[in-house]
């Protein structure tokens, strides 16, 4: 489980962008946290293995301070995060902004994953996963390590980051 509650600071963006320097306005965790837990879909960046990137949405249950989501073991993102486990989730708002940058685990743990296809299959009202296996599917976990947030009605005071152990 991650930190609930990391420090956060400043993200630095460059000197154009006017940045407030006084950690006035910096978002909690919290809020970052209930916006992760409210979405309906997440934006996954991938590498490809030619060092393209690739971004889709998918749905997905933020639980106990993590992201899972599922795909097929054949898609893209699955093929490219088997490669490379790196990933980049990003909400689908441009004014209330959330993005998480870290690594992808194959979920293995059968009780985290009957709860997760409990919360997933409410969430998106009809029975999308199994509750007893993911059978030929695939649940990733996000371990996030560090993230960002700010709202664009006051980005310069806003701008926040969080980073994770």
């Amino acid at each position: 489980m991650m930190s609930a509650n990391p420090v956060p600071q400043r993200p630095y963006f460059g000197s154009t962008y006017g940045i407030d320097p006084s950690h006035d306005g910096l978002l909690p965790w919290s809020w970052a946290s209930e916006q992760l837990a409210a979405a309906r879909n997440y934006w996954i960046g991938s590498t490809r293995p030619d060092g393209r990137p690739h971004v889709a949405p998918v749905w997905g249950v933020w639980l106990e301070e993590a992201l899972y989501f599922s795909t097929d073991r054949g898609s893209r993102k699955a093929r490219n995060l088997s490669l490379k486990p790196y990933v980049v989730v990003h909400l689908e708002s441009g004014d209330e902004v959330v993005i998480l940058e870290g690594v992808v685990e194959e979920l293995r743990d059968s009780e985290v994953y009957t709860r997760l296809a409990r919360e997933y299959n409410t969430k998106y009202q009809g029975v999308f996963m199994d509750e007893d296996s993911p059978g030929e599917g695939l649940v990733y976990v996000v371990r996030h390590q560090n993230a960002y947030g700010w709202l664009e009605r006051d980005f310069i005071r806003s701008a926040t980051q969080w980073k994770f152990d």
